[in-house]
């Protein structure tokens, strides 16, 4: 294997004081919930939100030990590894380019900026991304810090696994979120020396599942965008594949829906914010909790940097979701009065009206009758139900959608 425990041993050592050793603790709410006990590994507390400065710090600290003259570094990233290597670079004192696809989220490009990196935005896909980091290294005289496939960016990932079962020595089964590979090779050869018997299962959101299919031999198609923009890796490493596919067991896909779901419920039950790649590991537990069931789970939730907007967005269908906030069509006889009895009957039934649109042009009925679109705040599935119950029973034509 290109790494080894001790490799992973010497890197907690550089490691050491410069990241934190993030809390790995249980949520017994989200056990209950999934019929499991469920650990959670806190790498969204990190510095730079995301586990990716373990990688980033290992690499660079053995770049400047080697004694060899540096230019400067540069790297490829969707975000988390950029900002990892900047920091620690700006840390260290070496120069930083970083290549980010076009699309990345501005909090992330805004970050690595902070952290005074020149930031070049190029290509819409990780790959475009790399091709053109590769390109510049060339010419730059530059050092390229790989995100995933290099081995001394693999121990480093690989000191949450030193963490998680020194914290949690009775863990039996790893959940971990999968793109180019480089997390869960790391933590999984960690796993495997500590504990041989530990069963290790990645997770890639299925609109990116370039792993799954090179590990299975599956032909998956790939999409172009996803809410899990961390893992959104169109060819994974060769180091990490030859990794993933002698210690893993298992390679999972969840739909971006179960990720929008994790990220919710995290925030509603844990009251920590993650982004996309950060949740995938719990998506695989709500989108199949039998499997996992009567388990003793770790879960690294392994970056925080989501993009407000995007936040917004899900938050708000989680709600939907959940029928918490229902969008009710109601059929009236255009009266002096009506929106007022309307608006009196989502009281009684115990709803919050969130929105109100009377449409009288925009409308199939007749010309004497007016349609009122509600957005209600609401408990549950149920008591959108009992709502348009309600309705039905004081004479108004309703129906949700």
């Amino acid at each position: 294997m290109a790494v080894s425990l001790s490799d992973i041993e010497a890197a907690a050592g550089r490691l050491r004081g410069q990241v934190l050793d993030t809390p790995c603790v249980e949520s017994r709410t989200l056990g209950q919930i999934l019929g499991c006990r469920v650990f959670l590994k806190f790498e969204n507390l990190q510095f730079t939100a995301s586990f990716k400065e373990r990688g980033a710090l290992n690499k660079l600290a053995q770049l400047v030990e080697s004694g060899q003259p540096l230019k400067g570094v540069i790297a490829a990233s969707a975000g988390n590894h950029a900002q990892g290597v900047a920091h620690h670079a700006q840390r260290l004192g070496l120069r930083a380019v970083i290549v980010m696809p076009v699309l990345t989220p501005t909090v992330k490009v805004e970050r690595t900026r902070g952290f005074g990196a020149e930031v070049v935005l190029h290509g819409e896909t990780f790959d475009a991304a790399r091709e053109h980091a590769l390109q510049l290294a060339a010419e730059q005289g530059l050092s390229f810090v790989h995100p995933f496939d290099d081995p001394a960016v693999i121990a480093g990932q690989g000191t949450i696994g030193l963490e998680m079962l020194a914290e949690q020595p009775d863990l039996d089964t790893l959940v971990v979120a999968v793109g180019g590979g480089g997390l869960i090779s790391g933590i999984a050869t960690a796993a495997r020396a500590i504990k041989p018997g530990l069963e290790i299962v990645g997770v890639q959101t299925a609109r990116f599942p370039a792993m799954v299919n090179a590990v299975k031999g599956t032909a998956h198609p790939q999409g172009t965008s996803t809410i899990a923009e961390g893992i959104a890796v169109g060819r994974p490493g060769q180091i990490t594949r030859e990794i993933v596919g002698a210690l893993v067991d298992d390679l999972v896909l969840v739909d971006e829906g179960d990720i929008e779901q994790a990220i919710v419920m995290l925030l509603e039950i844990e009251k920590t914010l993650v982004e996309g790649a950060g949740a995938a590991g719990l998506a695989a537990l709500v989108k199949d909790p039998k499997r996992f069931a009567g388990s003793r789970v770790g879960l690294v939730l392994c970056g925080g940097n989501i993009d407000p907007v995007v936040l917004q967005a899900i938050i708000g269908r989680g709600l939907v979701r959940a029928g918490r906030l229902a969008r009710i069509r109601v059929a009236a006889r255009d009266t002096p009065g009506v929106l007022a009895k309307i608006t009196a009957v989502v009281a009684q039934a115990g709803a919050n009206i969130e929105e109100v649109h009377h449409q009288r042009a925009f409308s199939m009925l007749s010309a004497q009758n007016v349609e009122v679109e509600l957005v209600l705040q609401t408990r549950n599935r149920e008591h959108v139900c009992a709502v348009l119950d309600a309705m039905r029973s004081a004479g108004f034509d309703a129906s949700a959608y």
